[in-house]
This record gives structure tokens, sequence and C-alpha cells, in this order.
């Protein structure tokens, strides 16, 4: 399966690519989603979450109490790490499990953390949406209506805008209308699909 990777900055707009892409008949897997996934009551995740941090990161109903496990892990690098080394071999697990059941030409993987982490291996090419800083902010206080510094600190914690482009196969700069955002999607969702063909017949 020919997989391409989608990443970009909040704000970006990684959600509207995604989402035109998904109308076009193409599968969506999402880490975010993924993520979710892996710690629902039940799964191993979960239980070695509650076996490393305690009990008391497990809710009542038996689900993850994510402000609990938070509050531990931000306050401790170690302890992030240790989740970390939990938490990314399952996301990596169902991500692959989501690709491999996909049928359409070729799949999308959408993951903020993309470049970040091992992740950009499951891709064959990185999308990278990009935007500007001051529209990234724009954009996000006016969707999540939150505070322009609790944004700039989510920026400031994000992988460089520069070193995303230089990592990226293609760079989408949007920083106009959606209808822009969707005419450069379509010339790339023709080449994909074109690279998937090669990459089918090439035996993958």
């Amino acid at each position: 399966m020919f997989v391409v990777g989608l990443t970009g900055g909040i704000g970006s707009g990684k959600t509207a690519a995604s989402d035109y892409l998904a109308s076009q008949g193409i599968t969506v897997v999402d880490a975010d989603l993924a993520s979710r996934i892996i710690v629902e009551p039940g799964q191993p995740a979960l239980t070695a979450i509650g076996e490393r941090f305690g009990a008391g990161v497990i809710a009542a109903d038996g689900s993850l109490d994510r402000r609990a496990l938070r509050e531990i892990v931000f306050a401790d690098a170690a302890e992030r790490q240790a989740l970390e080394a939990i938490t990314h071999p399952a996301i990596g697990e169902e991500i692959r499990r989501q690709i491999a059941a996909s049928t359409s030409p070729y799949t999308l993987l959408v993951s903020p953390l993309l470049l970040e982490t091992s992740q950009h291996q499951l891709a064959h090419r990185v999308l990278l949406i990009d935007a500007p800083e001051a529209l990234q902010l724009a954009r996000t206080t006016a969707r999540d209506r939150v505070a322009r510094k609790q944004v700039e600190a989510i920026i400031a914690a994000q992988m460089p805008r520069q070193t995303k482009i230089e990592r990226a196969d293609d760079v989408l700069l949007n920083d106009g209308l959606l209808t822009h955002l969707h005419q450069k999607l379509e010339a790339l969702h023709q080449r994909y699909l074109a690279l998937a063909a090669e990459h089918s017949a090439s035996g993958g």
C-alpha cells in the first residue's frame, strides 16, 4: 500500500486537507485517533499504563484518566518517556493495522507528530500543509477560543517550520481560500494516484 503522510503545525489546515482527500475516496488513517483507540478499556496499552503509573490514572469506569496521567508526565520528562515507551509502539501497530485494511488507491496517514516520531517511516511520501505563523495563530485562537500566548507556546514546542519544510517531499502553502487549497490538493491527489499505480506495478 502506497502511504502519503500528511502533517503540519497547529492551525495549518491538516483537517481541511485530509477531509478533501477523504471526499475523493482516499482512506484516512488518523494517528490521533489511533492514540485514543490503544488506551480504551481492555487494550493492553491501558493495562500497562495502569501497572506503570498506578491505579490513580484509571477512572472508576475503567477508562484512562487523562488529566491525572497528564499531571504526572508533564511534571517529569522521565515519566513522559516511560509513557511514550508504552504508547508509541502500540500506536504504530494500530496505524499499520488500519493501513493494511485500506482498500483505496493510496492511504493518507495524518499525524501532527509524523516527522517527530518514527511514524514518518510508514510513509512513502510526506506532504506538509504549511502556513505562516501569524495565520496559524489567528486560525487557532479563533477556532479554539484560546489565549494567544497558549497557541504561541504550542507552536514553540513543535518542530520548527523550516525544519518541516526541509524534511517534507511536498509542501502545500495554505494561506488563502479553501477553494485554493482544494485546487492544490487535487493536483497532488492526481500525482499520488500515479505514484501509487507505479508502486503497485513494481510490487511495492
